[in-house]
């Protein structure tokens, strides 16, 4: 399989809270929920279809119980087509300290991450996906895992909170595979790592 990353991400960087203001913190985020509503019926469409062709899941803990709280138990997101896939095929969970995993199918990924990973990617089949779970998607394209990268770029600059990249990091170029934007200004970019970047000289 080859593994995919599916980020909602603001112009500034921003992956955090993109969903809901409490989503992710108790105390609140007051900038939560940017990318709610946004996005036309086509990016609904890629997104769900997007969903549909996985053949397995990759969370963080943060994500896995956010989705496992809401794709998995409310039954009018359970029905949902996002929902169905995500209920038919195997979760895996990268966490240290989750031990009663509380949705069907999943299996905690303890130990040597990197090992475990590389295994399922070496897994027949079509794609293991990674939806939200900035902190894995960090880690996993600095550990060279990620084979395909999708940012739906949301036209907001939110100003704080969690980012993708950080400030100081590993340097991937990237391949252009898709480009599009809806009518209402989403951007859906589609990217392959391609090794490291060249830097003109002084």
């Amino acid at each position: 399989m080859k593994l995919t990353t599916m980020t909602q991400i603001s112009i500034d960087g921003v992956v955090q809270s993109n969903g809901a203001p409490t989503a992710e913190h108790p105390n609140g985020f007051e900038r939560g929920g940017w990318a709610q509503g946004k996005g036309d019926d086509g990016t609904r469409a890629f997104i769900t279809q997007t969903y549909q062709r996985a053949d397995a899941f990759l969370f963080g803990r943060r994500t896995y119980e956010l989705f496992a709280g809401s794709w998995g138990a409310i039954d009018q997101m359970r029905a949902h087509p996002i929902g169905v896939a995500l209920k038919e095929a195997p979760k895996y969970v990268a966490s240290t300290t989750l031990t009663a995993p509380r949705w069907d199918d999943t299996t905690v990924l303890g130990g040597d991450l990197a090992a475990a990973i590389s295994e399922l990617k070496e897994k027949p089949g079509g794609e293991l996906q990674v939806h939200g779970s900035g902190t894995l998607v960090r880690w996993l394209l600095a550990n060279d895992l990620v084979d395909e990268m999708t940012l739906i770029v949301i036209p907001v600059i939110v100003g704080l909170g969690a980012r993708l990249f950080p400030d100081s990091g590993p340097d991937l170029a990237l391949d252009l595979v898709e480009s599009r934007v809806d009518s209402k200004g989403v951007t859906i970019q589609v990217f392959r790592p391609a090794g490291r970047p060249r830097y003109a000289g002084a």
